[in-house]
């Protein structure tokens, strides 16, 4: 488990854009079983992924036409049970971190992988969730 000094800097990322911050596995079924549309990023420290996934989901939701309902996160390594619970709502996906999900009432509708990630800027991140909202939310 990470220490809240080293991973606070990177929830805030997402938690002052208006992301809610899920850290117990009965927050996530909560918040994953809404109706409409629900972005899930499971945040990470990793700095070559994680470094690239907050902004592109930022940018994302900041500028795409049609966005999701609901925005929230968790972080992988921190917020352990909830991830795990989490987790649950994506299978077949093997747990990566970090991970982009979109749930539509409940279901997975999309899903972005670490390696999908990995090596792509902020931006190509962005265009490829604007696209996912324009089909899903």
């Amino acid at each position: 488990m990470y220490p809240a000094e080293l991973i606070m800097p990177m929830k805030s990322e997402l938690t002052e854009q208006g992301f809610a911050d899920l850290t117990t596995p009965e927050q996530v079924d909560q918040a994953l079983q809404q109706s409409g549309t629900t972005l899930l990023m499971i945040n990470s420290v990793c700095g070559c992924s994680a470094g690239t996934a907050r902004p592109g989901v930022l940018m994302a939701v900041h500028n795409a036409s049609k966005k999701p309902d609901h925005l929230v996160t968790s972080f992988a390594g921190f917020d352990v049970d909830a991830v795990r619970q989490a987790r649950n709502y994506l299978m077949p996906y093997p747990p990566s971190s970090p991970s982009i999900a979109l749930l539509k009432d409940g279901k997975l509708v999309h899903m972005v992988e670490r390696h999908m990630i990995e090596g792509h800027p902020a931006q190509a991140i962005a265009a490829h969730l604007a696209s996912v909202f324009a089909e899903h939310c």
